[in-house]
């Protein structure tokens, strides 16, 4: 049994990769600040995938939720701390209590227009909050990590599909920028400090507990509801989209990876290799759900990519990686999870 500290580990990846761990007998801490970018209450159902009790939904202050939800964790392997990445002496005290053998970075701030309207608080979060918690590693002697970047990071890459050894010096967001900081703090102290870690950048991850904000739940909703979902552009932007389960098992095969290895920095992406357009992304909803989108049509938005596609090459070749979830089936399994959660 190995113990890891998953940040950001209540929300959606997070989440998802804490039930893996737990099924197969790890100790899981999750440390997640329960920010005001959505409802807190999201991550408290994501902790309590069983559904979340009456008597924690009924409740209106948010920290009393959160005390009675370390009283209701999902197993006595789990340990919840609703701690700010930027918390040093909190990020101390619980490394010092804890003998952490790996740690998975999940944690930011996430979205790129968010980041061009706020770009300080994106840096203090994203950049100074990974660099807290690389310096609180040193100083504990935990040497193993990874660290969640993006595919935002190739910005206007004409080359597709995008590789790892492409270069990405020109981010186009602010949000890019702080993922291809956290890159290259990643290989300093893997070079000064021997902390060996792999850089996973993914590529428009979806599924079950999407974050409420992310573009398929919003659509999902906004279709159900007979509201106009805001589409942007003419609908030929594409994502290469991957489905959560896909992207856990990417997850845990470089966590694997890189425990079993010495002197390791690696970049991979953790993609499906194939690209849906924003148009084909709503076709898809509307059959799942059996209705039609109205569409607010709005100019394309700065700082948004017009395409992104992974070559997963170099993550079959180190860790086996190979996504089994189409589109069409992801999709199935978001609406069927939506609508559970709905009624």
């Amino acid at each position: 049994m190995s113990t890891y500290l998953v940040t950001g580990g209540a929300g959606f990846i997070g989440s998802h990769l804490g039930d893996s761990l737990l099924a197969s007998g790890h100790r899981v801490i999750c440390l997640d600040s329960f920010s005001d970018s959505y409802d807190y209450r999201v991550k408290m159902r994501n902790i309590l995938p069983g559904g979340l009790p009456d008597s924690l939904a009924a409740l209106s202050d948010k920290e009393e939720a959160l005390a009675k939800l370390k009283r209701s964790l999902p197993s006595e392997r789990y340990r919840l701390e609703t701690v700010d990445l930027r918390d040093s002496e909190a990020l101390e005290r619980i490394f010092e209590s804890e003998c952490i053998d790996a740690v998975i970075h999940l944690a930011a701030l996430p979205g790129v227009r968010a980041s061009i309207e706020q770009p300080l608080l994106f840096d203090d979060v994203n950049v100074r909050g990974t660099l807290l918690l690389l310096e609180t590693m040193r100083k504990a002697g935990v040497r193993k990590w990874l660290c969640a970047s993006s595919s935002s990071v190739y910005g206007h890459n004409e080359k597709v599909p995008f590789s790892e050894s492409d270069p990405v010096d020109t981010p186009i967001s602010l949000y890019a920028a702080t993922k291809k900081s956290c890159e290259l703090m990643g290989y300093t102290y893997y070079h000064l400090y021997g902390i060996d870690g792999m850089m996973l950048r993914f590529f428009t991850v979806y599924g079950p507990r999407q974050r409420p904000d992310l573009a398929i739940h919003k659509f999902a909703r906004l279709i159900d509801q007979d509201r106009e979902i805001p589409f942007y552009g003419d609908g030929t932007t594409k994502r290469d989209y991957t489905y959560v389960e896909d992207v856990v098992a990417g997850i845990r095969g470089a966590l694997d990876y890189v425990e079993k290895h010495e002197s390791v920095y690696e970049v991979l992406n953790l993609g499906n290799s194939r690209t849906v357009s924003l148009t084909e992304m709503v076709d898809g909803l509307e059959s799942a759900l059996g209705k039609k989108a109205i569409l607010q049509r709005l100019p394309a938005q700065p700082g948004d990519m017009e395409m992104t596609c992974a070559d997963i090459g170099k993550a079959r070749r180190l860790i086996g990686y190979e996504p089994r979830t189409s589109f069409e089936e992801g999709i199935r399994n978001f609406v069927r999870w939506y609508g559970g959660r709905s009624s």
